[in-house]
């Protein structure tokens, strides 16, 4: 009897992001440097894909300024065969045209999409962390009490009409059943092509909650819109990282993880790197007699032109 190949699941690191602030982990990347060696000891511990975003290395403040994505592109490339994700979400208070900048100008394999407009609440971290070592990080958390993530139709096809001649493709990020639906309909008007990679978000506040019974409705209404056209990847924001990608690991899925999502690597304990929950997820794979995928196994799976194909 011949042996069943075992399923390889993609993980995905994301590295640093726009939620957290510096003030709330002395371990979030924050320079060019710390970026770049953080992102490269993801993909050592497992990591087939790192999605980055740049910070001012001075205060930590997110930025799309193509220069200094520029300062450790190249580096990660070098150092890894890593498949390079590039946000075009940035953060909430970009415009869409601020957001897009570093994607079109790297031309990466994959960049990130929010398919929908959505409230983005972050406010609620103020009552966890109360001092702010940079001006910037107090208001912008509680500005997010009466901001609005914009992702309307017209700013979804001017991220996919704006990277179509450069062979990117899209993680598509949904918040909720209705994004899910939204790429249904950029998928009618072929503005996309499979394998879609859809990358389900679940405990923002704002978006889709992370319930056991949540996660199962994205699968099953995924299942229904793009039946085997599609890859299925989860992250859970915060503690609810890890318990959502063991159901989504059970259910066929892959997962995202990385400091971006969550910092901590258990109850009341920092995670240290990026790296170490690379590491809390890939055991959770082999314990379910999975195997990580690699770089090259996840380039096959979502049909990308290849790391040599990049302008970085």
């Amino acid at each position: 009897m011949s042996k069943k190949p075992t399923r390889k699941v993609i993980v995905t690191c994301a590295v640093t992001g726009s939620i957290h602030t510096p003030s709330m982990s002395p371990h979030l990347p924050v320079t060019p440097d710390q970026i770049a060696a953080d992102a490269v000891a993801a993909v050592e511990a497992g990591a087939a894909i790192v999605h980055l975003h740049a910070r001012d290395p001075q205060n930590g403040q997110p930025t799309q300024d193509p220069a200094l994505f520029g300062q450790f592109l190249p580096r990660i490339k070098q150092a890894t065969k890593a498949v390079v994700n590039i946000t075009t979400g940035g953060s909430a208070a970009m415009t869409v045209e601020e957001r897009l900048r570093p994607a079109t100008h790297f031309k990466p394999e994959v960049a990130s999409l929010n398919m929908g407009s959505m409230n983005f609440g972050l406010y609620p971290m103020l009552d966890r962390f109360t001092e702010f070592r940079h001006d910037w990080e107090q208001p912008y958390l509680e500005g997010s009490r009466d901001r609005v993530f914009k992702n309307t139709f017209a700013d979804i096809e001017y991220i996919l009409k704006t990277c179509s001649g450069n062979g990117t493709r899209f993680e598509f990020e949904c918040y909720d059943i209705s994004h899910l639906y939204t790429l249904a309909h950029f998928l009618d008007r072929k503005l996309v092509t499979p394998p879609l990679f859809v990358q389900s978000v679940f405990g923002i506040l704002g978006g889709i909650g992370p319930h056991p019974e949540d996660v199962l409705h994205m699968k099953r209404t995924a299942d229904r819109l793009f039946g085997d056209q599609y890859v299925w990847s989860v992250l859970g924001a915060g503690r609810n990282q890890m318990p959502i990608a063991a159901q989504a690991l059970a259910l066929g899925g892959n997962a995202r993880v990385g400091l971006e999502d969550n910092l901590w690597a258990g109850p009341g304990r920092l995670a240290t790197s990026n790296a170490e929950q690379v590491t809390i997820l890939r055991k959770l794979i082999e314990g379910l007699a999975l195997e990580v995928a690699t770089p090259e196994e996840a380039r096959a799976m979502l049909d990308l032109k290849g790391g040599d194909a990049v302008s970085f």
